[in-house]
Protein backbone atom coordinates (compact mmCIF):
# COMPACT_ATOMS: atom_id res chain seq x y z
CA UNK A 1 0.00 0.00 0.00
CA UNK A 2 2.80 2.39 0.80
CA UNK A 3 4.23 2.21 -2.68
CA UNK A 4 1.13 3.85 -4.14
CA UNK A 5 1.12 6.97 -2.03
CA UNK A 6 3.16 9.14 -4.40
CA UNK A 7 1.00 8.68 -7.50
CA UNK A 8 -0.51 12.22 -7.37
CA UNK A 9 2.99 13.76 -7.57
CA UNK A 10 2.96 13.54 -11.36
CA UNK A 11 0.41 16.32 -11.55
CA UNK A 12 2.59 19.12 -10.17
CA UNK A 13 5.61 18.85 -12.46
CA UNK A 14 3.45 17.98 -15.45
CA UNK A 15 1.47 21.21 -15.06
CA UNK A 16 4.59 23.27 -14.30
CA UNK A 17 3.17 25.42 -11.56
CA UNK A 18 3.98 27.47 -7.77
CA UNK A 19 5.00 30.88 -6.61
CA UNK A 20 2.27 33.33 -5.72
CA UNK A 21 1.38 35.73 -8.56
CA UNK A 22 -0.73 38.80 -7.89
CA UNK A 23 -3.61 39.31 -10.26
CA UNK A 24 -6.38 41.76 -11.13
CA UNK A 25 -9.11 42.09 -13.71
CA UNK A 26 -8.73 44.71 -16.44
CA UNK A 27 -11.59 47.05 -17.17
CA UNK A 28 -14.02 45.75 -19.80
CA UNK A 29 -16.80 47.14 -21.87
CA UNK A 30 -20.25 47.31 -20.24
CA UNK A 31 -21.63 44.42 -22.31
CA UNK A 32 -18.86 41.98 -21.40
CA UNK A 33 -18.75 39.41 -18.59
CA UNK A 34 -15.38 38.68 -17.02
CA UNK A 35 -14.31 35.85 -14.73
CA UNK A 36 -13.51 37.08 -11.18
CA UNK A 37 -9.91 36.89 -9.92
CA UNK A 38 -8.59 33.64 -8.49
CA UNK A 39 -8.80 35.12 -5.00
CA UNK A 40 -12.51 35.79 -5.37
CA UNK A 41 -13.22 34.49 -1.88
CA UNK A 42 -12.22 37.87 -0.53
CA UNK A 43 -12.71 39.88 -3.71
CA UNK A 44 -16.30 39.53 -4.94
CA UNK A 45 -16.63 42.47 -7.30
CA UNK A 46 -12.99 43.41 -7.79
CA UNK A 47 -12.13 45.76 -10.61
CA UNK A 48 -9.38 48.03 -11.78
CA UNK A 49 -9.40 51.71 -10.96
CA UNK A 50 -10.59 52.49 -14.49
CA UNK A 51 -13.82 50.52 -14.46
CA UNK A 52 -15.87 47.57 -13.24
CA UNK A 53 -15.00 43.96 -13.82
CA UNK A 54 -18.45 42.91 -14.99
CA UNK A 55 -21.82 44.38 -15.65
CA UNK A 56 -23.91 42.06 -13.48
CA UNK A 57 -21.91 42.01 -10.24
CA UNK A 58 -25.10 42.65 -8.24
CA UNK A 59 -26.53 39.36 -9.55
CA UNK A 60 -23.46 37.17 -9.51
CA UNK A 61 -22.79 35.44 -6.17
CA UNK A 62 -19.35 34.96 -4.70
CA UNK A 63 -18.03 31.60 -3.49
CA UNK A 64 -17.60 32.02 0.33
CA UNK A 65 -14.09 31.58 1.81
CA UNK A 66 -14.84 28.30 3.61
CA UNK A 67 -15.58 26.46 0.35
CA UNK A 68 -13.68 28.47 -2.29
CA UNK A 69 -10.35 26.62 -1.95
CA UNK A 70 -8.46 29.91 -2.48
CA UNK A 71 -5.99 31.82 -0.35
CA UNK A 72 -6.62 35.47 0.40
CA UNK A 73 -4.86 38.14 -1.72
CA UNK A 74 -1.31 39.04 -0.63
CA UNK A 75 -1.11 42.36 -2.47
CA UNK A 76 -2.76 45.75 -2.14
CA UNK A 77 -5.07 46.95 -4.91
CA UNK A 78 -2.44 49.21 -6.46
CA UNK A 79 -0.04 46.25 -6.90
CA UNK A 80 -2.46 44.04 -8.85
CA UNK A 81 -2.11 43.53 -12.60
CA UNK A 82 -3.22 40.87 -15.07
CA UNK A 83 -2.67 39.93 -18.73
CA UNK A 84 1.09 39.94 -18.39
CA UNK A 85 4.04 37.67 -19.07
CA UNK A 86 6.55 38.03 -16.25
CA UNK A 87 10.07 36.76 -15.87
CA UNK A 88 13.21 37.41 -13.95
CA UNK A 89 16.09 36.21 -11.85
CA UNK A 90 16.29 36.18 -8.05
CA UNK A 91 19.58 35.99 -6.14
CA UNK A 92 19.36 35.40 -2.38
CA UNK A 93 22.01 35.17 0.29
CA UNK A 94 21.03 34.14 3.81
CA UNK A 95 22.57 33.39 7.18
CA UNK A 96 20.90 30.55 9.09
CA UNK A 97 21.88 29.59 12.63
CA UNK A 98 20.44 26.07 12.24
CA UNK A 99 21.63 25.13 8.77
CA UNK A 100 22.25 21.38 9.13
CA UNK A 101 20.87 20.39 12.53
CA UNK A 102 23.00 19.09 15.36
CA UNK A 103 26.74 18.55 14.82
CA UNK A 104 28.65 17.30 17.90
CA UNK A 105 25.63 18.18 20.02
CA UNK A 106 25.30 21.79 18.80
CA UNK A 107 23.37 23.44 15.95
CA UNK A 108 25.62 24.59 13.12
CA UNK A 109 25.23 27.84 11.19
CA UNK A 110 25.98 28.50 7.54
CA UNK A 111 25.62 31.03 4.75
CA UNK A 112 23.72 30.02 1.63
CA UNK A 113 23.49 31.47 -1.87
CA UNK A 114 20.46 30.80 -4.07
CA UNK A 115 19.74 31.60 -7.71
CA UNK A 116 16.20 31.21 -9.08
CA UNK A 117 15.01 32.07 -12.59
CA UNK A 118 11.28 32.85 -12.66
CA UNK A 119 8.63 32.77 -15.36
CA UNK A 120 4.90 33.47 -14.99
CA UNK A 121 1.89 34.03 -17.23
CA UNK A 122 -1.22 35.81 -15.95
CA UNK A 123 -4.03 36.02 -18.50
CA UNK A 124 -7.68 37.03 -18.23
CA UNK A 125 -10.34 36.73 -20.94
CA UNK A 126 -14.11 37.11 -20.94
CA UNK A 127 -14.49 33.51 -19.70
CA UNK A 128 -11.15 32.46 -18.21
CA UNK A 129 -8.51 33.47 -15.73
CA UNK A 130 -5.22 31.60 -16.04
CA UNK A 131 -2.05 31.97 -13.93
CA UNK A 132 0.95 29.69 -14.40
CA UNK A 133 4.42 30.08 -12.90
CA UNK A 134 7.65 28.11 -12.78
CA UNK A 135 10.81 28.79 -10.81
CA UNK A 136 13.69 26.31 -10.68
CA UNK A 137 16.38 27.12 -8.13
CA UNK A 138 19.96 26.35 -7.21
CA UNK A 139 21.31 26.70 -3.66
CA UNK A 140 24.93 26.53 -2.53
CA UNK A 141 26.20 26.40 1.05
CA UNK A 142 29.45 28.03 2.12
CA UNK A 143 30.51 25.49 4.77
CA UNK A 144 28.41 22.38 4.16
CA UNK A 145 28.66 21.87 0.41
CA UNK A 146 27.05 18.45 0.77
CA UNK A 147 23.76 20.32 1.27
CA UNK A 148 23.92 21.97 -2.16
CA UNK A 149 20.60 21.47 -3.89
CA UNK A 150 18.42 21.95 -6.93
CA UNK A 151 14.89 23.22 -6.29
CA UNK A 152 11.67 23.09 -8.27
CA UNK A 153 8.75 25.45 -7.63
CA UNK A 154 5.71 25.35 -9.89
CA UNK A 155 2.03 26.31 -9.68
CA UNK A 156 -1.07 26.77 -11.80
CA UNK A 157 -4.45 28.42 -11.17
CA UNK A 158 -7.27 28.20 -13.68
CA UNK A 159 -10.85 29.44 -13.72
CA UNK A 160 -13.31 28.89 -16.56
CA UNK A 161 -16.83 30.20 -16.70
CA UNK A 162 -18.75 27.42 -18.47
CA UNK A 163 -21.89 29.56 -18.56
CA UNK A 164 -22.98 32.82 -16.91
CA UNK A 165 -23.73 30.88 -13.71
CA UNK A 166 -21.41 27.85 -13.77
CA UNK A 167 -17.69 28.18 -12.96
CA UNK A 168 -14.93 25.56 -12.91
CA UNK A 169 -11.73 26.23 -10.93
CA UNK A 170 -8.54 24.22 -10.47
CA UNK A 171 -5.21 24.68 -8.69
CA UNK A 172 -2.06 22.61 -8.43
CA UNK A 173 1.25 23.38 -6.75
CA UNK A 174 4.49 21.45 -6.53
CA UNK A 175 7.74 22.00 -4.64
CA UNK A 176 10.95 20.00 -4.50
CA UNK A 177 13.59 21.36 -2.14
CA UNK A 178 15.82 20.65 0.82
CA UNK A 179 14.95 23.93 2.55
CA UNK A 180 11.50 25.28 3.38
CA UNK A 181 12.96 28.78 3.13
CA UNK A 182 13.75 28.59 -0.60
CA UNK A 183 10.64 30.30 -1.91
CA UNK A 184 11.17 32.81 -4.76
CA UNK A 185 8.21 35.02 -3.81
CA UNK A 186 9.69 38.41 -2.94
CA UNK A 187 7.53 40.45 -0.66
CA UNK A 188 5.20 37.62 0.27
CA UNK A 189 4.42 37.23 3.96
CA UNK A 190 2.76 33.86 3.56
CA UNK A 191 -0.62 32.57 2.44
CA UNK A 192 -3.72 32.84 4.64
CA UNK A 193 -6.83 30.84 3.78
CA UNK A 194 -10.39 31.16 4.99
CA UNK A 195 -11.08 27.45 4.45
CA UNK A 196 -10.15 24.12 6.03
CA UNK A 197 -9.20 21.91 3.09
CA UNK A 198 -5.50 22.77 2.74
CA UNK A 199 -2.84 20.35 3.92
CA UNK A 200 -1.11 20.48 7.27
CA UNK A 201 2.40 21.82 6.65
CA UNK A 202 2.93 23.29 10.11
CA UNK A 203 5.54 20.72 11.23
CA UNK A 204 8.74 21.95 9.59
CA UNK A 205 12.04 20.18 9.05
CA UNK A 206 14.02 23.32 8.13
CA UNK A 207 16.82 21.62 6.17
CA UNK A 208 15.72 18.27 4.70
CA UNK A 209 14.91 16.97 1.24
CA UNK A 210 11.17 17.02 0.72
CA UNK A 211 8.53 17.03 -2.01
CA UNK A 212 5.09 18.57 -1.57
CA UNK A 213 2.15 18.56 -3.94
CA UNK A 214 -1.26 20.13 -3.34
CA UNK A 215 -4.23 20.44 -5.63
CA UNK A 216 -7.95 21.08 -5.79
CA UNK A 217 -10.73 21.25 -8.36
CA UNK A 218 -14.17 22.72 -7.87
CA UNK A 219 -17.43 23.49 -9.66
CA UNK A 220 -19.99 26.08 -8.58
CA UNK A 221 -23.50 26.63 -9.96
CA UNK A 222 -25.65 29.64 -9.19
CA UNK A 223 -29.05 28.15 -9.96
CA UNK A 224 -31.13 31.08 -8.70
CA UNK A 225 -30.69 34.78 -8.14
CA UNK A 226 -29.57 34.29 -4.52
CA UNK A 227 -28.72 30.57 -4.28
CA UNK A 228 -25.60 28.62 -5.17
CA UNK A 229 -24.35 25.03 -4.87
CA UNK A 230 -20.90 23.60 -5.45
CA UNK A 231 -18.59 20.64 -5.02
CA UNK A 232 -14.83 20.24 -4.83
CA UNK A 233 -12.06 17.70 -4.37
CA UNK A 234 -8.59 18.16 -2.86
CA UNK A 235 -5.38 16.25 -2.29
CA UNK A 236 -2.05 16.88 -0.54
CA UNK A 237 1.19 14.92 -0.43
CA UNK A 238 4.31 15.25 1.70
CA UNK A 239 7.29 13.01 0.96
CA UNK A 240 10.77 12.81 2.52
CA UNK A 241 13.11 11.03 0.04
CA UNK A 242 15.82 10.53 2.69
CA UNK A 243 14.18 9.28 5.88
CA UNK A 244 17.53 9.37 7.73
CA UNK A 245 17.45 13.19 7.54
CA UNK A 246 14.15 13.44 9.44
CA UNK A 247 14.05 10.95 12.34
CA UNK A 248 10.60 11.13 13.92
CA UNK A 249 8.86 12.49 10.82
CA UNK A 250 7.06 10.44 8.15
CA UNK A 251 5.44 10.69 4.73
CA UNK A 252 1.79 11.67 4.68
CA UNK A 253 -1.06 12.38 2.29
CA UNK A 254 -4.70 13.36 2.33
CA UNK A 255 -7.68 13.29 -0.01
CA UNK A 256 -10.96 15.04 0.51
CA UNK A 257 -14.23 16.16 -1.00
CA UNK A 258 -16.93 18.63 -0.11
CA UNK A 259 -20.30 19.95 -1.21
CA UNK A 260 -22.07 23.13 -0.16
CA UNK A 261 -25.20 25.22 -0.49
CA UNK A 262 -25.05 29.02 -0.07
CA UNK A 263 -27.89 31.53 0.24
CA UNK A 264 -27.41 35.27 -0.27
CA UNK A 265 -29.80 36.79 2.24
CA UNK A 266 -28.87 40.35 1.29
CA UNK A 267 -26.38 42.06 -1.00
CA UNK A 268 -23.52 41.53 1.46
CA UNK A 269 -24.65 38.61 3.66
CA UNK A 270 -24.26 34.90 2.86
CA UNK A 271 -25.47 31.88 4.85
CA UNK A 272 -24.72 28.28 3.98
CA UNK A 273 -24.13 24.68 4.89
CA UNK A 274 -21.25 22.43 3.82
CA UNK A 275 -20.42 18.74 4.07
CA UNK A 276 -16.72 17.77 4.11
CA UNK A 277 -14.99 14.39 3.92
CA UNK A 278 -11.31 13.64 4.53
CA UNK A 279 -9.10 10.55 4.24
CA UNK A 280 -5.86 11.13 6.15
CA UNK A 281 -2.89 8.79 5.76
CA UNK A 282 0.56 8.66 7.33
CA UNK A 283 3.28 6.07 6.88
CA UNK A 284 5.32 5.15 9.97
CA UNK A 285 8.10 2.56 9.80
CA UNK A 286 5.58 -0.29 9.87
CA UNK A 287 1.96 -0.20 8.72
CA UNK A 288 -0.23 2.69 7.62
CA UNK A 289 -2.12 5.01 9.96
CA UNK A 290 -5.46 6.05 8.52
CA UNK A 291 -8.27 8.31 9.69
CA UNK A 292 -11.48 9.31 7.94
CA UNK A 293 -13.58 12.31 8.93
CA UNK A 294 -17.06 13.63 8.11
CA UNK A 295 -18.11 17.18 9.02
CA UNK A 296 -21.34 19.15 8.67
CA UNK A 297 -20.69 22.89 8.94
CA UNK A 298 -22.82 26.01 8.99
CA UNK A 299 -21.14 29.17 7.73
CA UNK A 300 -21.80 32.89 7.53
CA UNK A 301 -19.92 35.46 5.45
CA UNK A 302 -20.39 39.22 5.23
CA UNK A 303 -18.81 41.57 2.69
CA UNK A 304 -19.00 45.11 4.16
CA UNK A 305 -17.19 46.28 1.00
CA UNK A 306 -16.18 44.39 -2.17
CA UNK A 307 -12.64 43.96 -0.84
CA UNK A 308 -13.44 43.31 2.83
CA UNK A 309 -14.85 40.00 4.10
CA UNK A 310 -15.54 38.41 7.48
CA UNK A 311 -16.44 34.72 7.70
CA UNK A 312 -17.22 32.25 10.50
CA UNK A 313 -18.17 28.57 10.50
CA UNK A 314 -18.78 25.70 12.88
CA UNK A 315 -20.30 22.25 13.30
CA UNK A 316 -19.67 18.63 14.36
CA UNK A 317 -16.88 16.50 12.91
CA UNK A 318 -16.90 12.71 13.18
CA UNK A 319 -13.58 10.83 13.08
CA UNK A 320 -13.15 7.12 12.31
CA UNK A 321 -9.65 6.11 13.34
CA UNK A 322 -8.14 2.83 12.17
CA UNK A 323 -5.48 0.82 14.05
CA UNK A 324 -2.52 3.10 14.75
CA UNK A 325 1.12 2.00 14.40
CA UNK A 326 4.14 3.59 16.02
CA UNK A 327 7.56 2.20 15.07
CA UNK A 328 6.85 -1.45 15.85
CA UNK A 329 5.08 -4.13 13.84
CA UNK A 330 2.13 -4.36 16.23
CA UNK A 331 -0.52 -1.60 16.52
CA UNK A 332 -0.04 0.93 19.30
CA UNK A 333 -3.81 1.34 19.52
CA UNK A 334 -6.92 -0.29 18.09
CA UNK A 335 -9.58 1.26 15.88
CA UNK A 336 -11.80 3.91 17.49
CA UNK A 337 -14.20 6.71 16.67
CA UNK A 338 -15.09 10.08 18.19
CA UNK A 339 -17.12 13.24 17.73
CA UNK A 340 -15.26 16.56 17.72
CA UNK A 341 -16.16 20.21 17.17
CA UNK A 342 -14.87 22.00 14.09
CA UNK A 343 -14.96 25.79 14.00
CA UNK A 344 -13.11 28.81 12.74
CA UNK A 345 -13.20 32.26 11.27
CA UNK A 346 -11.30 34.59 8.98
CA UNK A 347 -11.02 38.21 7.91
CA UNK A 348 -9.58 39.73 4.76
CA UNK A 349 -9.18 43.37 3.81
CA UNK A 350 -7.51 44.56 0.60
CA UNK A 351 -7.01 48.31 0.58
CA UNK A 352 -5.39 50.69 -1.86
CA UNK A 353 -1.96 50.41 -0.19
CA UNK A 354 -2.62 47.91 2.60
CA UNK A 355 -3.71 44.27 2.71
CA UNK A 356 -4.60 42.23 5.79
CA UNK A 357 -5.67 38.62 6.28
CA UNK A 358 -6.28 36.72 9.54
CA UNK A 359 -7.67 33.23 10.14
CA UNK A 360 -8.19 30.64 12.89
CA UNK A 361 -9.45 27.06 12.69
CA UNK A 362 -9.93 24.13 15.07
CA UNK A 363 -10.30 20.79 13.27
CA UNK A 364 -8.97 17.30 12.64
CA UNK A 365 -6.20 17.53 10.06
CA UNK A 366 -3.56 15.45 8.30
CA UNK A 367 -0.41 14.51 10.20
CA UNK A 368 1.89 17.01 8.49
CA UNK A 369 4.77 14.58 8.98
CA UNK A 370 3.82 13.37 12.46
CA UNK A 371 2.90 9.74 13.00
CA UNK A 372 -0.87 10.13 12.63
CA UNK A 373 -3.82 12.47 12.14
CA UNK A 374 -4.06 15.39 14.60
CA UNK A 375 -6.51 17.64 16.35
CA UNK A 376 -5.23 21.01 15.25
CA UNK A 377 -5.57 24.61 16.36
CA UNK A 378 -3.97 26.90 13.82
CA UNK A 379 -3.92 30.68 13.54
CA UNK A 380 -2.25 32.71 10.81
CA UNK A 381 -1.98 36.35 9.82
CA UNK A 382 -0.44 38.42 7.07
CA UNK A 383 -0.20 42.16 6.57
CA UNK A 384 1.38 44.14 3.77
CA UNK A 385 1.87 47.88 3.46
CA UNK A 386 2.97 49.94 0.49
CA UNK A 387 5.03 52.60 2.27
CA UNK A 388 5.77 54.55 -0.89
CA UNK A 389 5.59 54.05 -4.63
CA UNK A 390 8.77 51.95 -4.51
CA UNK A 391 8.91 50.64 -0.90
CA UNK A 392 6.78 47.79 0.50
CA UNK A 393 6.74 46.11 3.90
CA UNK A 394 5.19 42.80 4.92
CA UNK A 395 4.93 40.73 8.05
CA UNK A 396 3.26 37.36 8.52
CA UNK A 397 3.26 34.45 10.86
CA UNK A 398 1.36 31.64 12.44
CA UNK A 399 0.81 29.35 15.40
CA UNK A 400 -0.17 25.68 15.17
CA UNK A 401 -0.87 23.20 17.95
CA UNK A 402 -0.88 19.56 16.79
CA UNK A 403 -2.26 16.91 19.16
CA UNK A 404 -2.28 13.30 17.92
CA UNK A 405 -5.79 11.92 17.54
CA UNK A 406 -4.69 8.54 18.97
CA UNK A 407 -3.99 8.99 22.73
CA UNK A 408 -1.34 6.25 22.63
CA UNK A 409 0.79 8.46 20.32
CA UNK A 410 0.35 11.65 22.37
CA UNK A 411 4.09 11.94 23.09
CA UNK A 412 4.45 13.41 19.58
CA UNK A 413 2.19 16.36 20.46
CA UNK A 414 3.68 19.81 20.00
CA UNK A 415 3.41 23.26 18.50
CA UNK A 416 5.01 25.50 15.90
CA UNK A 417 5.44 29.29 15.96
CA UNK A 418 6.79 31.09 12.90
CA UNK A 419 7.07 34.60 11.54
CA UNK A 420 8.69 36.56 8.73
CA UNK A 421 9.17 40.31 8.31
CA UNK A 422 10.59 41.96 5.22
CA UNK A 423 11.14 45.23 3.36
CA UNK A 424 11.23 45.38 -0.43
CA UNK A 425 12.64 48.37 -2.29
CA UNK A 426 12.25 48.85 -6.02
CA UNK A 427 15.40 50.26 -7.63
CA UNK A 428 14.70 51.52 -11.11
CA UNK A 429 12.22 49.84 -13.43
CA UNK A 430 13.39 46.23 -13.13
CA UNK A 431 15.45 45.78 -9.93
CA UNK A 432 14.17 44.99 -6.43
CA UNK A 433 16.07 44.58 -3.16
CA UNK A 434 14.52 42.74 -0.22
CA UNK A 435 15.72 42.50 3.38
CA UNK A 436 14.07 40.01 5.71
CA UNK A 437 14.14 38.00 8.91
CA UNK A 438 12.47 34.67 9.71
CA UNK A 439 12.03 33.15 13.15
CA UNK A 440 10.91 29.53 13.64
CA UNK A 441 10.29 27.80 16.98
CA UNK A 442 9.00 24.23 17.33
CA UNK A 443 8.33 22.21 20.45
CA UNK A 444 8.09 18.50 19.56
CA UNK A 445 10.14 16.72 22.21
CA UNK A 446 9.52 13.21 20.80
CA UNK A 447 10.45 14.11 17.20
CA UNK A 448 14.18 13.51 16.91
CA UNK A 449 14.93 15.91 14.05
CA UNK A 450 13.25 18.80 15.93
CA UNK A 451 13.94 18.02 19.60
CA UNK A 452 17.62 19.00 19.54
CA UNK A 453 17.23 22.15 17.44
CA UNK A 454 13.82 23.67 18.13
CA UNK A 455 14.79 27.20 17.03
CA UNK A 456 15.87 28.58 13.66
CA UNK A 457 16.76 32.18 12.86
CA UNK A 458 17.40 33.34 9.31
CA UNK A 459 18.40 36.73 7.96
CA UNK A 460 18.34 37.18 4.20
CA UNK A 461 18.99 39.67 1.42
CA UNK A 462 17.47 39.13 -2.04
CA UNK A 463 18.20 40.95 -5.27
CA UNK A 464 15.84 40.38 -8.18
CA UNK A 465 15.66 41.46 -11.78
CA UNK A 466 12.11 41.30 -13.14
CA UNK A 467 10.47 42.18 -16.43
CA UNK A 468 6.89 42.05 -17.68
CA UNK A 469 5.28 42.16 -21.08
CA UNK A 470 1.59 42.83 -21.72
CA UNK A 471 -0.36 40.05 -23.43
CA UNK A 472 -2.60 40.75 -26.40
CA UNK A 473 -1.84 44.48 -26.57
Amino acid sequence: MKSSKLNPFWLGPALLVAMPVWCQQPAVAPDQTTVPPANSAANPDAGSDSGPVNSNSDDRMVTPPLVSGQSYPTASVSQERSNYLRGGLVFTTAYTDNAVGLVNGHPESDVSYSVAPTLAIDETTSRTHFVMSYAPGFTFYQRFSGRNETDQNAAIDFQYRLSPHVTFAAHDGFQKSSSVFNQPDLGSAGAVSGGTEGGNFSVIAPIADHLTNTGNVGLTYQFALNEMVGASGTFTNLHYPNQAEVPGLFDSESQGGSAFYALRVSKVNYLGVAYQYQRLLSYPTHGTNEAQTHALLLFYTVYPTPRFSISVFGGPQYADLGPQFSTSTSPASLASSSWNPEAGGSLSWQGRVTNLAVSYVHMIASSGGLIGAVRQDVASASIGQQLSKTLNASIGGGYAQNDLLAPSLASDNGHTISGTASLQQQVGQHLNVQLGYTRLHQDYSAVGVLAGTPDTNREFVALSYQFSRPLGR
